[in-house]
């Protein structure tokens, strides 16, 4: 009986050190990686980074120990990795099984400094291996930007409330945790070229008779986006919450031309907080702006008034504008375009209704005026209009010259509400999987638009083309 416990521990001591001996240990052996440089693309200061990986192939058919996995920077550098579920910035004999590979997780943050333009970070991960030294580069690029950030809070909202009459400029980017508030009789002007990134939930609220005026070019649009710059996130939605835009007069109107507002829950939301609905004192110009990417509805109006040319509004996972609680509303060489695939989307691209509900039931509310002129709406939808209006209250609606995606539950048949439209024909966009609304050569939109509707700002189209005898949209086929 002894015999046999001594055979059975001489037995597992053999396999223990069989199981040592076993690691290739040869000075020529080589890890294999998935990539030789990890790229960060450009980076806010002092926000994180995503996550990237690493993958390290054992490709030999004995395990390998690595008896060193570290920064060359050490504890300094600005980077971060997670060996084998273990966070650090050093890690030592770390196996890896025959015909095996290794996960390593790398973030980084990047101090902030003086420079304007983006600037250079670089570090790289050491691998030794049997006295062997490889290794992988780590490459960011940071950006320096002008954050605001909360300062106070209301029923769970950050918010902080901007100098009255700020003006931004593109000088440096501004990133805004929570919400920026434009404050009562006071305005924000935003020059040409500058570059507005929002945190998660974050967003601009002009509260109460505050004015916006987003001053873009058509080479220097004004840009509203969300924090994450890398190339995966570019056409993300939802990544920020939206533009609120609240009751003003009309003798000072909010203004937003030649902007690009993109990949929020809500575009742009303007509406009457305090004022007694129907008395249609507030105003939005909105012109030669591009809105997309929409988790929730590209433009939301309640009791407002917007004059628009020169629109586009695409890909919303609901409505593209959702004109609700009457208002006076006009659209002018606009595109609306929902090719929305990342979810089904049972709502048509636009929206209008005349009433609201209220505690004590449904109010009608007057629609004085919804004109959509040598517009386009459709998408992948069956039906891209619907026309929700209850009797007590005007239900004014005018589409004129305007190509519409409609089934049998929209008819046209009225020429006092719909004059010269155009059913069911494909616009003829060059690339909507891509955001490209522009038309091609043999688009059925191509001078299907009235001259007469050409004013100061269609007589050129979102591009700075000029229009004579107008397509249909926001562009001109050159």
């Amino acid at each position: 009986m002894r015999y046999l416990l001594y055979l059975f521990i001489a037995v597992l001591l053999f396999n223990s050190c069989k199981k040592e001996d076993d690691f290739n240990t040869s000075q020529s052996f080589s890890l294999r990686f998935s990539t030789d440089t990890i790229l960060f693309d450009t980076i806010f200061t002092t926000i994180g980074s995503t996550t990237e990986f690493l993958l390290v192939y054992n490709d030999e058919n004995k395990p390998v120990k690595i008896s060193s996995i570290r920064l060359a920077n050490g504890n300094s550098s600005l980077f971060r990795l997670n060996v084998d579920g273990t966070p650090g910035k050093i890690f030592n004999d770390i196996e890896i099984g025959k015909k095996d590979s290794l996960w390593i997780f790398i973030e980084v943050t990047i101090d902030p400094n003086n420079a304007v333009t983006p600037f250079l970070v670089t570090d790289s991960i050491l691998f030794e291996t049997n006295g062997k030294l490889q290794d992988v580069d780590l490459v960011a690029f940071g950006q320096n930007a002008n954050f605001i950030t909360p300062t106070n809070s209301i029923f769970g909202l950050q918010y902080s409330i901007l100098p009255c009459n700020s003006v931004w400029n593109n000088s440096l980017p501004y990133v805004i945790y929570g919400y920026a508030v434009v404050d009562s009789a006071c305005t924000l002007t935003i020059e040409e070229g500058t570059q507005i990134h929002f945190f998660q939930n974050s967003g601009l609220w002009v509260y109460r008779y505050g004015l916006l005026k987003v001053n873009g070019t058509v080479d220097n649009p004004v840009i509203f986006q969300g924090t994450r710059l890398e190339p995966g996130y570019s056409e993300i939605p939802g990544q920020w919450d939206r533009i609120w835009i609240n009751e003003g007069d009309n003798s000072n109107q909010n203004e937003i031309n030649h902007a690009i507002i993109k990949n929020s829950f809500i575009g742009i939301q303007a509406e009457n907080l305090y004022s007694t609905i129907g008395n249609n004192q507030r105003k939005l110009i909105l012109n030669n702006t591009f809105i997309r990417n929409t988790s929730g509805i590209g433009i939301l109006a309640r009791d407002y008034t917007i004059v628009s040319a020169n629109t586009v509004v695409a890909n919303s996972a609901n409505y593209l504008i959702a004109l609700t609680m009457g208002g006076s509303y006009e659209f002018n060489q606009c595109t609306f375009a929902n090719y929305w695939s990342r979810s089904q989307r049972s709502t048509p691209s636009v929206y209008l209704n005349n009433y609201y509900n209220s505690t004590s039931g449904v109010q009608a509310t007057a629609l004085n005026q919804a004109d959509f002129k040598n517009c386009i709406i459709y998408g992948s939808g069956s039906n891209e209009l619907e026309l929700d209006f209850k009797s007590g209250a005007a239900a004014n609606h005018l589409f004129t010259y305007t190509l519409i995606k409609r089934d049998s539950n929209t008819p046209v048949g009225d020429p006092n509400h719909f004059d010269q439209v155009y059913s069911n024909q494909d616009p003829g966009f060059e690339k909507p999987s891509e955001n490209n609304y522009e038309l091609t050569a043999t688009s059925f939109s191509i001078d299907k638009g009235n001259p007469a509707y050409i004013n100061s700002v269609t007589q050129t189209d979102l591009k700075g083309n000029p229009r004579t005898n107008p397509d249909l949209g926001a562009f001109e086929k050159q």
